[in-house]
């Protein structure tokens, strides 16, 4: 079964937070919640937390990894990685997609990887030399499905064909910054996507976190996060996203960042937004999002308001 057949939770939980503002015991409590409550998709990658000081990267595979272990619950849950962007491990040259798998297996605690995603579009390897290795990867069991994260339409059209051509493992699914707020994903990109039987988990589906309605004019957020959203508050158009949420939001008795989830759920191509959660009420926020399903004047309400 390819990962575009796979039954997936209408949200995947992002893992960048594991090991970075969720401790080992918090990111257990949130892996828990999750998947107590049917969640079995979750997206980390090989450079998460690299940006810490005293942190290398792989923590977030660690924690994950360990929590794997401990449950013995590997066999249902779609785990998904990335390769190309760690210090030391950048591109996506054959000899790195070998070396970083192998890290990767190790510290998942896990034979395979589900999906396995190139993290960023590498320009100065051949595509032929990077899906060679992917191919030969998948062929040995080491990996199920390969992604690709951060790609333009061009290259990601380029590395199918190539696919085609060469009987190559083919990218099934692709991640790539999407919320209300920033919509280029809506052109040529998702027609490459539609057109080719592929899919889409977005990150920064929440706009890194201003689309929880938190980040107001005037209110102070002492969040790690907060300098990636703040600066949204400038921005008329932000702040009209933000009133349309509410107003859904209060209408339905749910929290906004649950309304712009289920947008971006209910978008062509989405499979399953990603978002992170550093504790288990955040995670409920998530969570709702498997109940909630806009009507045609919510989503065209939220739609003009982000225009």
């Amino acid at each position: 079964m390819t990962f575009s057949e796979l039954s997936l939770f209408p949200v995947c939980l992002g893992g960048n937070v594991f090991g970075w503002t969720a401790d080992r015991d918090a990111s257990f409590a949130v892996l828990d919640a999750y998947a107590e409550a049917g969640g079995n998709f979750v997206d980390t990658a090989d450079v998460y937390s690299e940006w810490i000081p005293g942190h290398s990267g792989g923590e977030s595979e660690t924690v994950l990894g360990e929590w794997l272990e401990s449950r013995g619950n590997r066999d249902r849950m779609v785990i998904a990685t990335k390769v190309g962007a760690m210090s030391g491990r950048a591109g996506l040259s054959a000899a790195n997609i070998r070396l970083a798998v192998e890290d990767s297996l190790r510290r998942l605690r896990t034979d395979h990887i589900d999906l396995y995603w190139a993290h960023v579009d590498d320009q100065e390897t051949p595509l032929e030399e990077t899906l060679g290795a992917f191919d030969a990867l998948v062929r040995e069991g080491k990996v199920r499905d390969i992604g690709a994260s951060n790609y333009g339409a061009e290259r990601l059209t380029e590395a199918l064909a190539i696919s085609e051509r060469e009987g190559l493992a083919r990218y099934v699914a692709l991640q790539q910054h999407y919320n209300l707020l920033e919509r280029d994903y809506e052109g040529g990109l998702r027609e490459v996507v539609a057109a080719n039987g592929l899919v889409s988990t977005p990150y920064f589906g929440l706009a890194r976190g201003f689309l929880t309605g938190k980040y107001r004019p005037g209110v102070e957020v002492r969040s790690a996060r907060a300098g990636g959203a703040t600066p949204y508050l400038a921005s008329e158009r932000a702040l009209r996203v933000l009133d349309a949420l509410n107003r859904v939001s209060a209408e339905r008795g749910v929290a906004q960042a649950t309304v712009a989830l289920a947008w971006l759920a209910a978008q062509p191509t989405v499979a399953a937004p990603i978002a992170s959660a550093r504790t288990v009420e955040q995670l409920e926020q998530l969570l709702a999002v498997a109940d909630l399903k806009l009507g045609e004047e919510e989503l065209a309400l939220l739609d003009e308001a982000s225009r």
